[in-house]
């Protein structure tokens, strides 16, 4: 029998990370990277630089499997209508559909397989839940970006993540080039965070899904982090995967290429670090795009 846990804790817990402020304001880590012993050159890497790069997670033949079911979403009407699809305003094409994993039973697999699972657990010294997961679809011919943010900074501040004990992967399902809109992060920026300025409008995912402005890092700040840490932009084939922290300083450029960029994104938190209240918003997220299901995955 499967337990499921859905409950949100109602003592007050203290806020570690201050963001969406009157003014900027950095804080070093409060903490671990890695959770459990750091005891293979992996794990040292992610430690390191925040982020772990796999030539190959999956097989051509799984490719195949899950950027097909990727498809068939995106084609579908129900899925277009429903509510977790976010829409491209320019082209009317869908962007992303959140809580693939409820969605789809191919990519329910494919969070339960241990090569995914198995890494996050790893990670994060616990069992561990999904927070939230999505197919990413960037087309040619101007699909727009992600501008340059903190995962753990919209987490905390809108979610209620109290601690950094969550871990996300990109999992490629078309070749990611250096042109069409690839993956960037700035290495061991998830040993710093910085809080935003600007207080959180009622409702923000429905804007900031679509295009970033609450919790988006000032031109300033973004350059003071590119001059310590560089910019890594990641390339790979069809399979290969990006694990990172939820603290990385990371985004992604439009593709104004021929060549499409899609990705499976899953993110998984510690079922010792379960959401509270928001630590700066009137409201929570939806449950689709910010989890209180803690359910550990099995």
């Amino acid at each position: 029998m499967t337990t499921t846990t859905t409950a949100t804790p109602t003592t007050a817990v203290r806020d570690l990370y201050p963001t969406r402020g009157a003014s900027e304001i950095v804080t070093p880590r409060q903490d671990p990277v890695v959770w459990g012993p750091a005891t293979s050159p992996e794990l040292q890497s992610f430690e390191r630089d925040g982020f772990l790069a796999v030539d190959q997670l999956i097989t051509p033949d799984e490719v195949t499997v899950y950027r097909d079911e990727l498809e068939r979403l995106v084609r579908d009407p129900a899925v277009r209508a429903d509510e977790r699809s976010i829409i491209e305003p320019q082209s009317q094409d869908v962007r992303s559909v959140f809580e693939v994993h409820r969605i789809s039973d191919v990519f329910a697999r494919l969070v339960r397989d241990e090569r995914v699972v198995g890494r996050a657990r790893e990670i994060l010294g616990s069992d561990v839940y999904v927070h939230q997961s999505r197919i990413n679809v960037k087309p040619g011919f101007g699909a727009s970006g992600f501008y340059w943010h903190s995962d753990f900074e919209t987490w905390h501040a809108e979610d209620g993540l109290p601690r950094m004990r969550t871990v996300s992967v990109s999992i490629a399902l078309t070749e990611n080039l250096d042109t069409n809109g690839g993956l960037m992060i700035m290495p061991g920026s998830h040993r710093t965070f910085l809080g935003c300025a600007g207080e959180t409008p009622k409702d923000n995912y429905k804007k900031s899904l679509q295009m970033q402005d609450a919790g988006t890092p000032s031109d300033e700040a973004l350059t003071k982090f590119a001059d310590a840490h560089g910019i890594r932009l990641f390339t790979g084939k069809a399979g290969s995967a990006t694990w990172f922290d939820c603290n990385a300083m990371h985004g992604s450029g439009d593709n104004i290429t021929p060549y499409p960029r899609s990705n499976v994104f899953i993110v998984f938190n510690s079922v010792e670090n379960t959401a509270v209240e928001p630590f700066a918003a009137p409201v929570r997220r939806p449950e689709f795009i910010g989890a209180r299901d803690f359910t550990p995955v099995g």
